[in-house]
């Protein structure tokens, strides 16, 4: 027996069009999310690419680079972030009208990228504001960011009303933009990424899981310069988080495999 949405697409086809609210709401703003004009380094580059006629960004209804925030349902965070950027990036989400979406655009807005370890460098905007989609590479091609948008529409189709944050009286959520101290940034007087050091805080989980702290600190094997403070994250000491990377964890299974079978 045919599946409502068999029924649909077969009257469809005969032009009647039968759908929901719910589906008639996505569908329009899914056909319509319009980028920042906002680039940081390289990556900026085959962003504005994306932008010609070859690849017809137009197809998803996204050629409209908008010059201001307030107009932007998209931020497409394209290369490195440097600690002296990374409040300039959060206020320019916080300014942006909800619903609103981020794409993290190269290995670099994604984790710092080869540039990781300078000591300048933010490892990953997640830090400090939610990422819908990630996209791999250095830098990752237009079809990279077609292939990103295409996932973030399909996000959207699977939206629910009565679901998302932003719908109905619940109160709008602005994310603390870091300021400059003494030794890093801050959030509140309280230092969060210290130039040279390691993060103190654990990165945001994805809108689609609640945007709160995972909890989780990349390589909570190495001690950190200052005390972690990130009340999501399980500790050793003040300074240590509990656990080890998962790459760490990983090899150290491959040893173990291939000693018992030795």
């Amino acid at each position: 027996m045919p599946d409502d949405q068999d029924i649909q697409i077969e009257l469809e086809k005969q032009g009647v069009f039968v759908s929901t609210i719910n589906r008639f709401y996505n569908w329009g703003r899914r056909s319509s999310v319009w980028p920042m004009a906002f680039g940081l380094a390289c990556c900026a580059i085959e962003m504005m690419a994306t932008g010609f006629a070859r690849y017809d960004i137009a197809r998803f209804g996204s050629e409209m680079f908008r010059a201001s925030p307030r107009q932007a349902d998209l931020m497409i965070v394209a290369g490195t972030v440097t600690k002296k950027m990374a409040p300039q990036v959060v206020r320019l989400y916080n300014q942006m009208p909800e619903p609103r979406y981020v794409i993290s655009m190269g290995a670099c807005a994604t984790s710092g990228g080869p540039f990781r370890d300078g000591y300048n460098v933010l490892r990953g905007i997640d830090l400090f504001v939610p990422v819908d989609v990630y996209i791999p590479g250095c830098p990752p091609r237009p079809e990279a960011l077609l292939h990103a948008l295409m996932t973030l529409q399909a996000q959207i189709d699977n939206q629910k009303l009565n679901r998302v944050r932003w719908y109905g009286k619940r109160e709008a959520k602005d994310f603390p933009v870091p300021a400059f101290g003494k030794q890093g940034l801050e959030i509140d007087g309280r230092l969060v990424d210290p130039v040279g050091g390691l993060p103190l805080v654990s990165a945001y989980s994805a809108p689609l899981h609640g945007e709160q702290r995972t909890g989780q600190l990349e390589h909570p094997e190495l001690v950190r310069q200052f005390p972690i403070m990130d009340d999501a994250v399980e500790l050793e000491s003040p300074t240590k988080a509990v656990g080890v990377a998962p790459e760490i964890a990983i090899d150290d299974l491959r040893r173990k495999t291939e000693a018992s079978r030795a």
